[in-house]
């Protein structure tokens, strides 16, 4: 990978690479979003990315993400996406998240979320963060941490 390609010609051509090596045939794009890259995948072999509720999707993220994570700037992320299938999933975590705030308005209970992967958590914590009035923070260890809502305790002294 020469210093004068872009990071997201880098990028496609790794994954191309990773997919061709699986002898999957499918067409790579990536695209630049406000806070990262998006690698987005398209083709006639798409399944066996896509089985078991999406694992070697999450292995090849997981293994981009290992590959590029010093290429990019702090705070951005690398996400790879087969089919549209992570971004209907963030949609369904996201609703399920916001499900889980009004049940934490409507009942004053805390309510967990998990066991999620970093990447699912992180989009927990985003959608929770909109709401003033809740809280959401992550528990266990490793691959079994949950994420817990809860209501926003007002600050001692304020």
């Amino acid at each position: 990978m020469g210093e004068s390609n872009s990071l997201e010609e880098q990028v496609r051509t790794f994954v191309g690479e990773v997919v061709a090596g699986m002898s999957l045939t499918l067409d790579v794009a990536v695209e630049r979003l406000a806070d990262g890259l998006r690698v987005n995948l398209v083709g006639p072999d798409a399944e066996p990315l896509l089985r078991r509720r999406g694992e070697a999707l999450d292995a090849l993220q997981h293994v981009t993400n290992a590959v590029f994570r010093d290429a990019l700037p702090t705070g951005q992320r690398l996400v790879v996406d087969c089919q549209g299938f992570r971004r209907a999933k963030d949609r369904e975590l996201q609703q399920m998240a916001r499900f889980l705030m009004e049940k934490v308005r409507a009942t004053g209970l805390p309510q967990e979320l998990g066991p999620l992967n970093s990447y699912a958590r992180r989009l927990v914590h985003l959608e929770v963060a909109t709401a003033p009035d809740l809280v959401s923070e992550s528990r266990g260890e490793g691959a079994t941490k949950h994420v817990i809502i809860s209501r926003r305790t007002p600050a001692a002294g304020r």
